[in-house]
């Protein structure tokens, strides 16, 4: 009986989410108003960060909670501002993350819905 398959295995692996990341930070690296929301210099940890949650929220390796532990994404924001509009910018970078990988219409969808509520549930400021 073969190992049971996870979302991870089915898009790729951490390979995919990598692509699907960097090219989002790219996008957040040049965006007036999601860049002041990173304080690091370098979007680099960040997008660390950002890669190892989603490949443990997937179904891969469990690195980020190994090395973070629960990821408390709402308290982890809390200091910063994330308006409706930031999410919608968040979103815009993130569908073009998506874009860069070919996943079929299901497991893109399945992602994009993931992302979109993770998007609304992190808005803690009203405009």
């Amino acid at each position: 009986m073969g190992a049971v398959s996870t979302f991870y295995d089915e898009i790729g692996g951490e390979a995919t989410i990598r692509r699907i990341v960097h090219t989002f930070y790219e996008g957040v690296a040049d965006d007036p108003l999601l860049r002041p929301l990173y304080p690091e210099e370098d979007l680099g940890p960040a997008e660390e960060r950002f890669a190892l949650f989603l490949v443990q929220y997937w179904g891969g390796p469990t690195t980020y909670g190994d090395t973070r532990g629960h990821p408390r994404l709402r308290m982890r924001h809390a200091p910063f501002a994330v308006t409706p509009a930031a999410a919608e910018r968040w979103l815009v970078h993130f569908r073009a993350g998506l874009d860069e990988v070919e996943l079929t219409p299901e497991q893109d969808e399945q992602f994009w819905s993931y992302v979109t509520h993770a998007a609304q549930f992190m808005v803690n400021t009203l405009e």
